[in-house]
């Protein structure tokens, strides 16, 4: 059986028998020729359907479905212009007036838009609770399609999709889930029964901040040919380029998760002992409520490349943090080489309700730190210089919904795994890197609002 960086490598398919090349082109072609010119009969894919328009299949894209497919071992898999195109074609290939959706209160905002938005078709959505028990109640009602995220954006509440799947399957439910923060090399809902799994490319299957896609992955060809209909009529299929750039960095994944995902533990170490941060949300962590059921899913000691922060000084010190870093970008994306801080409640959760977000920790004072591959010891000694100008003392709140509040001094638990690198000594008020076009050196005088 091939390995998993195998199947990264090798799983596209691809190889040009007259002329031996084994790596995919990129096929810019919108259209092809028919062979048979009597008939006007097109060439067939291998998924049966018709390979003459771009928009419907082509060369460079079948190759990266093919890839998707063998690491999610899956049966068939497609590629969107983008995640959320990836998302609303699935769903509208199966939703229909009347039925009902289950769906946690806290996923991507975009998602959430996109389901409130098809309440005008007759479809019911509930939100619940972003707990396994929460969502395994609502499906003792008559439901159709539970949606959830394996790790929640953006406090990162593992749910256990396992037990989850086998309740959808008992009340009769299609279970899809979104496992772009995990990525198959941690986990694979396929394996325990999903209907389909999907993922924003754009993150870490492609890695580079360079290319907007997404995929999706079913466990057969009636559900995979579904969708296909509705993105071939929808037109949000993926390009030869982005294909082609998905699949470049896709060869690299294990590598970069098992790299971004180290420095990760280490940086949530880092924060949970500082004392301008209130809470540290990440799994990894040994207190955290979700370590468990994170060891229980992940087939890696692995807990993913974000870690979520809460700052005591709420929006004032977050927005100085995001003024004040150097190395790390304040962007709202995630998953690539660089280092991104993105302020939650104003980006990727703005759609979610005030209130609701506040229930769910997404508070003011909220960070998403998206972990690359820099050196540990710069972005931890990053963070460390934007975060001292705002601490606002030592002070200590119990953790809501499941977040790890800072200490000092040992842990009552007893000695950490992974302890973080120790920053190097830098003067706290002076900028430490000369790009070509240099920020304006920190000060330490106080800024008027």
């Amino acid at each position: 059986m091939e390995g998993f960086d195998t199947k990264l490598i090798h799983g596209h398919g691809y190889y040009d028998e007259d002329r031996g090349y084994f790596i995919p082109p990129i096929y810019m072609g919108t259209i092809c020729e028919h062979p048979d010119r009597e008939t006007g009969q097109p060439r067939m894919t291998e998924r049966g359907t018709e390979l003459k328009y771009a928009r419907e299949e082509n060369v460079t894209v079948e190759a990266l479905e093919s890839a998707i497919a063998r690491i999610e071992d899956a049966a068939d898999a497609l590629g969107y212009a983008s995640g959320m195109g990836a998302i609303s074609s699935l769903l509208i290939s199966i939703l229909r007036p009347g039925m009902r959706v289950v769906v946690p209160m806290e996923e991507y905002g975009t998602t959430i838009r996109l389901l409130e938005e098809l309440r005008k078709f007759g479809v019911t959505v509930d939100q619940v609770w972003p707990d396994t028990e929460h969502v395994i109640d609502a499906l003792s009602k008559p439901a159709d399609i539970v949606f959830l995220e394996t790790m929640t954006n953006p406090t990162l509440r593992v749910l256990d999709v396992r037990q989850i799947s086998r309740a959808a399957r008992d009340a009769g439910a299609k279970l899809i889930v979104d496992n772009t923060f995990v990525t198959p090399y941690l986990y694979r809902p396929l394996a325990d029964g999903a209907y389909a799994v999907v993922h924003s490319a754009t993150k870490y299957l492609a890695g580079h901040n360079d290319v907007l896609a997404g995929v999706s992955a079913f466990p057969d060809q009636e559900s995979a040919r579904a969708a296909w209909e509705w993105r071939r009529m929808l037109g949000s299929t993926m390009s030869a380029f982005s294909a082609y750039l998905v699949l470049r960095g896709l060869k690299s994944l294990s590598i970069r998760m098992e790299r971004e995902s180290a420095s990760a533990m280490a940086i949530a170490e880092f924060l949970r002992e500082h004392p301008a941060v209130k809470v540290v949300h990440y799994p990894g962590l040994r207190d955290s409520p979700y370590r468990e059921v994170a060891d229980r899913l992940f087939e890696r000691r692995l807990y993913g490349a974000v870690v979520s922060f809460e700052l005591k000084g709420g929006k004032e010190s977050v927005l100085r943090a995001l003024k004040r870093v150097r190395v790390i970008k304040p962007s709202p994306s995630l998953g690539g080489t660089e280092s991104l801080l993105t302020y939650a409640a104003m980006s990727a959760s703005g759609p979610i309700a005030p209130e609701v977000r506040e229930r769910l920790g997404i508070t003011d004072g909220l960070l998403r730190l998206s972990v690359g591959l820099e050196d540990v010891e710069d972005l931890i000694e990053d963070l460390d210089a934007a975060l001292r100008d705002r601490c606002v003392g030592s002070d200590r709140r119990p953790a809501p919904h499941g977040g790890v509040t800072t200490r000092r001094g040992p842990s009552p638990r007893g000695p950490r795994t992974a302890a973080p690198p120790a920053p190097r000594a830098i003067p706290l008020c002076t900028p430490r890197l000369s790009p070509p076009r240099a920020p304006p050196p920190r000060t330490c005088s106080p800024r008027r609002s």
